[in-house]
C-alpha cells in the first residue's frame, strides 16, 4: 500500500503557523519533565494490523488512536486499547455532546491541531495542541495499565511510558482526560 498521498511530516505546520514538533522535540520535552520513556524505531506504521507485527521486549498496552470532530467544529482525541471496536454514535451518546455525529477530522485538521499526518495520531501529539483546542478522550480501562507504547508524533517510533507518566505530561500540557466506560456507557471520574 502506497501512502505517498500524505503529507511530508517534517512540513506540517500549525494553526499558529509553528513548525510542528519533531519525534526528537517530543522526546526531549519528556526528558525535561524528567519522564523516563524508551522508543523504538521501526518502519512506518499505519494500521494496527501492521502495529501488531511489531514485536516489543516489554510489556505495555497498544492503542488505537482516532482523531474525531463535530458538526460543531469541535475535536477529540479518542484512545482505545488496540482490539477495542468503537462506536461513535454511542461515544455521541456517552459525552452528550452538542454538534451531531462523529466523523474523522481531515488531513488537514489533523497537521494543523495535532502535528502529525495520519498512521502518526496519539495522545503524545497532544503536545502540539498550544490552543487547548483538542479534548482528549480514554478508554478507563487502558490507563489502569502500568505501561503504554505511543507514537511520539512519527509512526516510525513507538515510545513506552508510563500511563502515569503520559497522564502528567497532558496535564502539563494543560490537557483534561475524560475517563469512558464503553461497558456501561458513561464517564467515569
Amino acid at each position: 500500500m502506497s501512502h505517498a498521498d500524505r503529507p511530508d511530516p517534517e512540513t506540517v505546520y500549525l494553526d499558529n503557523g509553528d513548525l510542528a514538533a519533531t519525534a526528537d522535540q517530543l522526546l526531549a520535552e519528556l526528558d525535561g519533565l524528567g519522564i523516563p520513556h524508551q522508543t523504538t524505531v521501526h518502519e512506518a506504521l499505519y494500521t494496527v494490523e501492521q502495529a501488531k507485527t511489531v514485536v516489543y521486549t516489554d510489556a505495555g498496552a497498544h492503542t488505537k488512536n482516532l482523531f474525531l470532530r463535530n458538526k460543531k467544529g469541535k475535536m477529540f482525541l479518542l484512545v482505545v486499547e488496540q482490539n477495542h471496536v468503537v462506536d461513535l454514535r454511542g461515544l455521541r451518546d456517552i459525552l452528550q455532546t452538542p454538534g451531531g455525529q462523529f466523523a474523522f477530522a481531515s488531513t488537514d485538521r489533523l497537521g494543523r491541531f495535532l502535528g502529525v499526518v495520519p498512521g502518526s495520531v496519539s495522545p503524545l501529539s497532544i503536545f502540539n495542541d498550544h490552543s487547548g483546542s483538542v479534548r482528549v478522550l480514554f478508554e478507563h480501562s487502558l490507563l489502569a495499565h502500568e505501561w503504554i507504547y505511543l507514537h511520539p508524533c512519527r509512526n516510525t517510533h513507538s515510545t513506552r511510558i508510563k500511563t502515569s507518566d503520559l497522564l502528567k505530561a497532558l496535564n502539563h500540557w494543560n490537557h483534561d482526560v475524560t475517563r469512558i466506560d464503553f461497558t456501561s456507557q458513561q464517564i467515569v471520574d
